[in-house]
């Protein structure tokens, strides 16, 4: 994608706890040359070869994964926070703009075999029935409810290149950045209050 120098982040570290984080992504590829988008969780983690990868599965019932094939390129995209930024706050006459974060991951995919599939599951459902009261354990599901893997392709996405936009008014003065800060962390909108937050953390009030 594109990205002015400034509003690229190429600390990896940070952008990969923010993948791990925001993992309901987006996953594309091309189905007889037009581009086929599905909204899915897609997990960072290492494989079995120690290679960094996004697993993911999808429904057989979705007709994407019929045109998937190894090694085939594929992107994967994340979405953060977002805010409508008007110029109204800035100390001097300008353009509203919209604050943003955004990852794109690039890579060939790789469909998975059953117990690679398996796998991937127990650890999503790990993950997010973390703190429930009464976590469901794949482990302990019944053989019948266990069937519904035949109603999934499982794959993972070997990662080629990762590409982050971090657009939070880095190029405002003090004056102008905190005004945007205050601004969108009074909003009742979660997200555009998110965004100020975030912004909030990359700019101490004390350099004002």
């Amino acid at each position: 994608m594109h990205i002015p120098h400034i509003y690229k982040n190429e600390n990896l570290s940070e952008v990969k706890a923010f993948v791990e984080n925001n993992s309901f992504g987006i996953l594309v590829n091309t189905m007889d040359g037009i581009p086929w988008a599905s909204h899915i969780p897609l997990e960072l983690d290492k494989d079995a070869d120690g290679q960094e990868v996004l697993y993911g599965h999808i429904s057989k019932a979705n007709p994407q994964w019929r045109y998937f094939s190894d090694n085939e390129k594929v992107l994967a995209i994340f979405n953060g926070p977002h805010a409508y930024v008007s110029s109204s706050w800035y100390n001097h006459e300008n353009v509203p703009t919209w604050n943003y974060i955004a990852v794109h991951v690039y890579g060939k995919l790789v469909v998975l075999d059953n117990d690679e599939l398996l796998l991937s599951l127990t650890k999503l459902v790990d993950k997010y029935e973390k703190g429930s009261d009464k976590p469901v354990k794949v482990e302990e599901m019944s053989s019948k409810t266990m069937r519904q893997i035949n109603g999934i392709v499982g794959f993972k996405i070997v990662i080629s290149d990762i590409q982050a936009a971090y657009k939070l008014s880095q190029n405002r003065d003090n004056e102008d950045y905190h005004n945007v800060v205050n601004k969108l962390e009074s909003s009742s909108e979660p997200s555009t209050k998110q965004t100020g937050t975030e912004m909030k953390h990359r700019r101490s009030s004390d350099t004002k």
